[in-house]
């Protein structure tokens, strides 16, 4: 499926970046052979298709991993300016390879359009590692029916290929390049990280390359250690305890605030933490100062959309960072069957990220969103506008006037409140990430996990607009009845508890939404 600037193929949908420039970043390619010249204002000029082989990284923030890339070329007096890029999972099967290239290569022509500015030409990567018995030789032959795809879909967009290299085990080919002695049948190799004239300039502008998407997701992806089982156990205690009163209108407003109550206190704990140097550290140090049973009942009491909404009205200042981190938390909290349960507060951290100028974080957040629930429209109608490089600050103002009226109707705000004085008083901490929890009665078969956690349909007074219905309508469905509640139905983004995970065709690094 293509959807506006997210361009999808057989592996799921695209990454795409906007194509605004920066001190250090590669503004010109002059291809193979080409000497440089032209204006005289500050650039940096690509001369070789080594030197285009080390820009990647740079170009899309990150070091990508087994990818098709594709980055728009603006013609400016014969020389290539680059524009918008976007990125696609490489599929696992040839036969997926045409239909995939096709849709890329639209993608990002319909992408520039919208910006104004259609590409005259394209530059083509093929990312991938060698597998067992393989040499980067064997990778670049084998997927040069993938390279000649993309040339043929881009020509016929009329926006040729300009070049077309294969990064694999420390080298690059390029697939364009008939010269044997300019690109030699063994390839080239790759040079050392940040030993270019591109790396120099980049780190005196900056700038800076992120490691990879595997990297990013790892802080966002439950737990595959032995404190799930017990943070398992919690979220099965929560949900008995919550759902019914989240789908009462009669407790429903009650599970809000304490739901958010819990958040700004947990929030302030993880402010007032010392920081770390390195993300799996700071991820460490979080992960310990939430217990189990607060990250069950946060998780479950997020289900309410209306409980969501106002925690995303957390997005500026000093309250953004903190509940990045919490929403980071939660989503690591996500265990065994209750993945689903991952898309609320993976569209929160998407939404912060986005908010605070994180495009590369925010991309990905939403994309494991949509993965944990598809249907999840909040997080798909971030997603794509992100990717179609629209401005936040529009939600951004949707949510601080519903935060206005709010307070102005219930007196003062609230602040976050100060943790550190119930832990500098002898209070015991809160339950380590590997502490113990009592685990439940084996489960029966109205188990809630199997069951929708969200918002009665009818009955009960309506909450105001939330920042996903200020840009287009809400979009409804019907859920399964919850445990006891005859006659009741549920709507709305709802969550299926069923013990299976989907996992829909994704387009980040290793397949991803």
């Amino acid at each position: 499926m293509t959807n506006h600037d997210e361009a999808a193929g057989p592996s799921g949908i695209g990454d795409m970046h906007g194509s605004a420039h920066h001190g250090g970043e590669p503004t010109a390619y002059t291809g193979h052979g080409r000497p440089a010249g032209g204006p005289a204002e500050t650039q940096v000029t690509l001369r070789t298709p080594a030197e285009l082989a080390d820009a990647l990284p740079y170009l899309l923030g990150y070091r990508p991993e087994d990818s098709i890339v594709l980055v728009a070329l603006h013609d400016r007096d014969g020389r290539g300016r680059f524009g918008g890029r976007a990125r696609l999972g490489i599929p696992a099967q040839p036969g997926d390879w045409p239909s995939a290239a096709q849709q890329l290569a639209r993608g990002l022509v319909t992408g520039s359009e919208r910006r104004g500015a259609r590409p005259e030409s394209m530059v083509a990567y093929l990312v991938q590692e060698p597998s067992s018995g393989e040499t980067g030789r064997d990778v670049m032959e084998r997927l040069r029916p993938l390279a000649q795809s993309l040339r043929t879909a881009c020509g016929s967009l009329d926006a040729p290929v300009v070049e077309a290299l294969c990064l694999s085990d420390g080298r690059f080919w390029s697939y364009v390049c008939p010269s044997p002695g300019c690109c030699p049948s063994e390839g080239q190799p790759l040079g050392l990280p940040g030993t270019s004239v591109l790396a120099a300039a980049a780190t005196y502008a900056g700038l800076q390359v992120r490691g990879t998407l595997k990297e990013f997701r790892a802080r966002l992806s439950p737990w595959e250690t032995a404190a799930a089982l017990d943070q398992e156990a919690a979220l099965d205690a929560a949900s008995m305890a919550l759902v019914r009163r989240i789908l009462d209108d009669g407790t429903r407003d009650g599970v809000a605030a304490e739901t958010l109550a819990l958040a700004e206190r947990v929030m302030a704990r993880l402010a007032a933490a010392p920081p770390a140097s390195a993300a799996p550290a700071a991820d460490r140090r979080d992960d310990e100062l939430l217990g189990h049973d607060e990250a069950a009942a946060l998780i479950v009491g997020l289900q309410d959309r209306m409980t969501r909404d106002r925690a995303a009205e957390w997005m500026e200042g000093a309250e953004a960072a903190a509940a990045l981190r919490l929403w980071r938390a939660l989503a690591r909290r996500c265990v065994g069957p209750y993945g689903e349960h991952a898309a609320a507060p993976l569209t929160l951290a998407g939404w912060v990220a986005w908010s605070t100028g994180d495009e590369l974080e925010a991309r990905e957040a939403l994309a494991m969103a949509l993965g944990a629930d598809p249907d999840y429209l909040f997080a798909r109608l971030l997603h794509q506008a992100c990717n179609e490089g629209l401005d936040p600050e529009t939600v951004r103002r949707c949510l601080r006037a519903e935060r206005a009226g709010r307070e102005a109707k219930h007196g003062a705000p609230a602040t976050m409140p100060d943790d550190t004085a119930e832990l500098s008083a002898g209070a015991p901490p809160p339950a380590a990430a590997g502490a113990p929890t009592p685990r439940q009665p084996s489960r029966a078969p109205g188990d809630p996990r199997r069951r929708r956690t969200v918002r009665p349909a009818s009955g009960g007074s309506r909450p105001t607009r939330g920042p996903a219905e200020a840009a287009r309508a809400r979009h409804r469905r019907p859920a399964d009845l919850p445990p006891g509640g005859e006659g009741q139905r549920a709507t709305e983004e709802t969550t299926d508890r069923s013990g299976a995970r989907r996992r829909p065709g994704r387009c980040t690094e290793e397949g991803g939404t």
